[in-house]
């Protein structure tokens, strides 16, 4: 770059800048090779990388991006070092083409895609992991002189905002740094955050210079949902959409020649008064050479951005939930969990929901999602199909090990629109070792990311129909302090109301007693009580999250007869029950095998005192 020309946030006072187009998607056009090898190239046919640079830049483009998006993504340990090698030889080759052409050479970092995350107890490592990589990635850029820096085809500013304040808090004041966000038709990222709350997050940290939109979407898609945006004045926002909706041809992913409309469409963007504006996959230079075609004559001035104004904000409610409700008002609340059926007939169940729900003590019936990774009728369905019936509201479990984010907001949607007011977010239980061939988990959210999905849904989609976000509290966990640590991290990614594993010790109902969580979270005890010595020691012995003291096993005879246990069972949830109340906001019943009749019948006890 020729030392007299403008640094970028000068340029960008008076000017547009056009960045070039796809780097990847247009290396597999010219190729022939398959995208993931495209930052390889940078060591193996650099040429060819520093001839896609020098056709943007021919083209129009103002500037350019490093052939680095995927770094981030490295495998194992042992590849720093190659990547470092890769990632020198990505800026070297991108500003060796830019050389005295008055072009821009920004250092591109992209995400790390998803994560396979079972588990929130590997977080905090998996954190670490995460800000390791950005940070050598940051770190080795930095080193080799970039001042750009383009964080793009992200879906939120987790790790991100950690990141870029590192990047920022490096000597120097030239730095320059760009966050660029994917987003659907419906402008949501993957994360189900509006396109107009990634802006304002953005604008709220100081160290970001421009923020804008890329991949994802087609210009014209990517044109109503910025048109219906505001903007703070001043900011530079950046446009950089795909060519439009790739299809396959021969086995290959291939887009539609179309840089006539891009540009055309290009053009209605810059007019929004967007500052930096270019392509993502399946943009050539070509499009590249069309948009500066359009954007005719140096420097190409600015289009009047309209006034920013402030976001509405929707306003929470608990509307017609009464189960909220009643909790809002220091109630205490009931329910009842029912298993659903393995079988394609809900007879039974529904026959044991009637009982439940004619029962004027049962506040609302939970349906768990698959307990133990084994297929069952689903949980939204089944909850709606109870509530629409009988009338009683419903609880659903919700987890992340059978859907990627797509489906588990499809499925909220679906359940917010049958009427499902309240929803319980669980990461959920791997799938047995015995069916990995038929089926394997996804897992490409945790229950802190579903919360959070589920808050931004609430804030952007479901305006006064809200779901009431519930999590899992485990408290027979051996290390309660993590326990409530994490409880505090799922209130902080959107958890109103907390249902606990099973208790039936002493230490157990002393933890409540605390009273740790903040006042307008509520906590429900599970309550279940055995109905067998077979079932106790089965419970203790081999269900995860579930302790039962010997002193209560051994209130049971193993020569007892149904009857018999069953009443044990009862006695043992009114002790419970009883030592709880005042330390809790209401109960979470786990009817062993569906059996309801053993819940009312407590419930007719604790009323007769």
């Amino acid at each position: 770059m020729d030392g007299d020309f403008l640094h970028i946030k000068d340029y960008l006072a008076d000017s547009i800048i056009i960045t070039d187009g796809a780097m990847g998607t247009y290396y597999a056009e010219i190729t022939g090779r398959d995208i993931s090898h495209a930052e390889e190239a940078n060591l193996k046919k650099p040429s060819i990388i520093r001839d896609i640079h020098t056709s943007y830049i021919e083209a129009g483009a103002d500037l350019i991006r490093t052939n680095t998006f995927s770094l981030p993504g490295f495998q194992k340990e042992d590849d720093f070092s190659r990547v470092r090698d890769i990632l020198s030889a990505g800026l070297e080759i991108a500003q060796s083409a830019a050389h005295k052409k008055d072009v821009f050479v920004a250092a591109d970092i992209g995400p790390l895609g998803p994560l396979n995350r079972q588990t929130e107890d590997s977080q905090n490592g998996e954190h670490t992991d995460i800000i390791k990589r950005y940070k050598f990635i940051v770190d080795a850029f930095y080193e080799a002189g970039a001042d750009i820096f383009l964080f793009e085809t992200f879906s939120s500013l987790d790790y991100l905002e950690e990141i870029i304040n590192y990047l920022a808090g490096k000597e120097g004041s030239d730095k320059f740094i760009l966050t660029q966000f994917a987003l659907d038709q419906n402008g949501f990222t993957r994360k189900g955050i509006s396109a107009q709350e990634i802006i304002n997050r953005a604008a709220a940290i100081k160290e970001i210079d421009a923020c804008g939109f890329n991949c994802g979407v087609g210009p014209g898609h990517l044109l109503n949902i910025m048109q219906d945006l505001h903007f703070m004045e001043g900011s530079f926002i950046s446009a950089l959409p795909n060519a439009g909706y790739p299809e396959v041809v021969d086995q290959r992913t291939v887009f539609t020649s179309n840089a006539d409309y891009f540009a055309g469409i290009m053009g209605d963007i810059k007019n929004l008064g967007i500052n930096i504006i270019g392509g993502c996959c399946g943009t050539t230079p070509l499009h590249i050479e069309k948009i500066a075609q359009k954007l005719t004559g140096k420097p190409r001035v600015k289009s009047k951005r309209r006034p920013a104004e402030k976001a509405p904000q929707s306003k929470k409610t608990a509307g017609d939930n009464k189960f909220r409700q009643k909790l809002a008002q220091d109630q205490t609340v009931i329910a009842v969990e029912l298993d659903p059926p393995f079988a394609d007939r809900d007879d039974d169940l529904m026959q044991k929901a009637r009982l439940l729900a004619e029962d004027k003590h049962i506040d609302i019936i939970t349906i768990p999602d698959s307990p133990l990774g084994r297929v069952r009728l689903e949980p939204i369905m089944t909850a709606a199909r109870i509530s629409r019936q009988l009338g009683i509201e419903t609880l659903p479990h919700l987890t992340c090990r059978d859907r990627n984010s797509i489906a588990l907001k499809s499925q909220l949607m679906t359940g917010n629109l049958e009427g499902l007011r309240n929803i319980l977010l669980v990461t959920g239980d791997p799938v047995p070792g015995t069916t990995e061939r038929e089926a394997s988990g996804v897992f490409s959210l945790n229950s802190l990311q579903l919360m959070e999905l589920v808050s931004e849904m609430n804030q952007e989609l479901l305006a006064e129909k809200q779901y009431y976000i519930g999590g899992a509290l485990n408290v027979n966990a051996q290390n309660l302090s993590a326990e409530i640590k994490r409880m505090w991290q799922k209130i902080e990614s959107g958890a109103q109301f907390f249902m606990t594993q099973p208790v039936f010790s002493d230490r157990v109902v002393n933890f409540f007693k605390r009273n740790f969580w903040p006042e307008e979270t509520k906590i429900l005890a599970g309550i279940l009580p055995p109905v067998s010595y077979k079932n106790a020691r089965f419970l203790d012995a081999e269900i995860p999250g579930i302790e039962i003291p010997e002193q209560i096993i051994n209130r049971f005879q193993k020569n007892m007869s149904k009857t018999e246990s069953a009443e044990i069972g009862v006695q043992i949830a009114l002790s419970l029950t009883r030592k709880l109340k005042n330390n809790v906001d209401g109960f979470y019943f786990m009817p062993p095998f569906n059996r309801v009749e053993m819940i009312i019948e407590i419930m007719h006890r604790l009323e007769m005192g």
